[in-house]
């Protein structure tokens, strides 16, 4: 029955297995050649299939186990039996969209068929035959279902991959140390000329990981914007209106990522809630859990349509403008703050003033053949977009969060430099999706308002801030980081902080906006780091080379970005 439906799939969308595969007799690898200089080497995939299976070393095998400490070949059993919950029709459909063929272009320069020719639609029919095998997609099924006598490894290329990673790598570590010093210098900074005269013991200060004594209620809205043919829910959560400041409830939005959904930010929303903050979660059509659904169902074509980068923030900007017609008076929405989080970061940053650069996109995504940064894989579908001044500044919004962000490429230091409201920049330094230094780290030192904030989660990851939501799709435990929950009440004490000082005008929080605050929230394993301030000249002193304003790649994250 998977056989059939897997069929039915490629009938419908009309895909064929290119003439390279099918020129011959339908076959399988059963070896892996592994080129190195003058000298081939070569791996017999049943070596691998006994050792996976049977924990047996086969002569085959033995060769290249001595090379492998016994922790690593253990984990590389694991790899090759363990199974990927998606289906034959899901892998097939994101194969063959626009972001699944960039990542096997990508993946083909490595892996080859054994004549030296480009994997591409070898690994695609191999992935799909593997995920409609009973016990699932596996690594092993994979190599078992690849549709040549044997798979060449591209070793020149590979090194080349393995040295530029190698490279990125240790430039991340040592801006990453960098931040994390600086963040230690501001902490004895503010001991010795601001704490003493000017707050008590950081223990004593309420706890904004805790929630707060407000009471609130939430309603679900559907919003319909007919100019654009869209319609979205939106949860919007109102704090009783006796907490009001002046009459008017301060007001917090909040961007989900791709393939999420609002339910994500639940737990934040009711947290801001709590502490008096009237907070809107909309869904954004087209870039949410729905679409990924709709994409595995063979009912759309790709993760998310180029169309989205510009009604993402639009969505949020006829949200502002609904709420003017039915809660005038009641909101503050002259004085608006918004959250984002990947996809939604991007949105953030689109409303705060910074400006789609065509120019740079057609520099950096020209030269994004070799880049391992998976995020161009999004920012770089604005060039199908037509060209255009595009200014989705929305005045209403003075305070900005974004959370692991995408938009070195998009933006751009230029563009960065146009964000005038306070703005703070949440990263993970083991984020793959979106990394920390070509797409956080890097851009904060090209700000120029003066209210600014780089906050470091070390060892988090890009959904170790996102909650549970029953219709997002479900990460694994290694995905989401070390500890979730951390994440989650690093965001939580962070952002009340932030949009007291800036929405609510609330200026007794400035004492939880500094880096010895960072520190005292700071937990193990995912510890916190706070800067208010770095220079583009303290990055360059950081790493081996100097930092330009062309995102560093890095390495490859093979599912969709949230």
């Amino acid at each position: 029955m998977t056989n059939l439906k897997l069929g039915l799939a490629l009938v419908n969308l009309g895909l064929s297995v290119a003439p390279v595969v099918m020129a011959t007799p339908v076959q399988s690898a059963t070896k892996i050649y592994i080129p190195y200089g003058p000298l081939e080497f070569s791996l017999p995939i049943e070596a691998l299939e006994i050792y996976a299976t049977e924990g047996k070393i086969e002569p085959e095998l033995a060769f290249y186990a001595s090379y492998v400490e016994p922790q690593q070949l253990e984990r590389l059993r694991q790899v090759l039996v363990t199974p990927v919950d998606v289906s034959p029709v899901a892998i097939a459909q994101f194969l063959y969209s626009p972001q699944g063929e960039a990542i096997l272009e990508r993946l083909g320069e490595v892996i080859q068929t054994k004549a030296g020719q480009e994997g591409f639609y070898a690994i695609r029919a191999a992935l799909i035959k593997a995920a409609a095998k009973p016990e699932g997609l596996t690594l092993l099924n994979v190599l078992r279902e690849f549709p040549t006598y044997g798979i060449r490894i591209n070793s020149a290329r590979s090194f080349e991959i393995i040295e530029e990673l190698s490279r990125l790598s240790r430039q991340t570590q040592q801006a990453i140390a960098g931040v994390n010093q600086e963040a230690m210098a501001e902490v004895q900074a503010q001991i010795e000329s601001l704490f003493p005269q000017m707050l008590p013991d950081l223990s004593e200060l309420p706890d904004l990981r805790e929630p707060g004594p407000v009471a609130y209620s939430q309603q679900t809205l559907t919003l319909s914007d007919p100019s654009r043919g869209r319609r979205f829910p939106m949860n919007l959560y109102l704090p009783s209106s006796d907490t009001a400041r002046d009459g008017l409830t301060p007001l917090i939005v909040i961007s989900h990522g791709l393939g999420s959904d609002r339910m994500t930010f639940e737990y934040l929303a009711e947290h801001l809630a709590s502490y008096g903050f009237a907070v809107a979660l909309p869904e954004h059509p087209g870039s949410n859990a729905e679409q990924l659904q709709a994409l595995s169902r063979g009912l759309a074509s790709e993760v998310t349509p180029p169309s989205e980068l510009i009604d993402r923030p639009l969505d949020i900007t006829f949200l502002l403008d609904q709420l003017e017609q039915s809660y005038r008076g009641q909101l503050d929405l002259d004085n608006v703050g918004v959250l984002g989080q990947s996809f939604g970061g991007y949105t953030t940053l689109a409303l705060t003033g910074a400006e789609l650069n065509f120019e740079r996109l057609q520099q950096v995504c020209g030269d994004s053949e070799d880049s391992l940064n998976v995020s161009l894989l999004l920012q770089c579908r604005a060039l199908e977009l037509p060209v255009a001044d595009y200014d989705f500044r929305d005045r209403r919004i003075q305070a900005a969060i974004a959370i692991n962000p995408v938009g070195s490429a998009i933006f751009g230091k230029s563009e960065f430099a146009q964000i005038q409201i306070p703005l703070m920049l949440i990263s993970g330094s083991n984020d793959t999706v979106a990394p920390a230094l070509p797409e956080q780290i890097q851009p904060f030192t090209w700000l120029t308002t003066p209210n600014k904030y780089l906050v470091l989660q070390n060892k988090g990851t890009h959904f170790s801030n996102l909650g549970i939501s029953t219709t997002a799709v479900e990460l694994p435990p290694e995905v989401m980081g070390p500890d979730p929950a951390i994440g989650r009440a690093y965001t939580q004490a962070l952002s009340v902080a932030f949009f007291q000082v800036y929405i609510a005008g609330q200026s007794e929080y400035q004492r939880y906006l500094n880096a010895a605050y960072a520190q005292f929230l700071s937990q193990d394993p995912m510890p916190l780091s706070l800067v208010e301030s770095l220079t583009q000249n303290q990055l360059s002193e950081q790493t081996d080379e100097p930092q330009n304003s062309s995102p560093s790649p890095q390495a490859p994250f093979l599912i969709p970005l949230p």
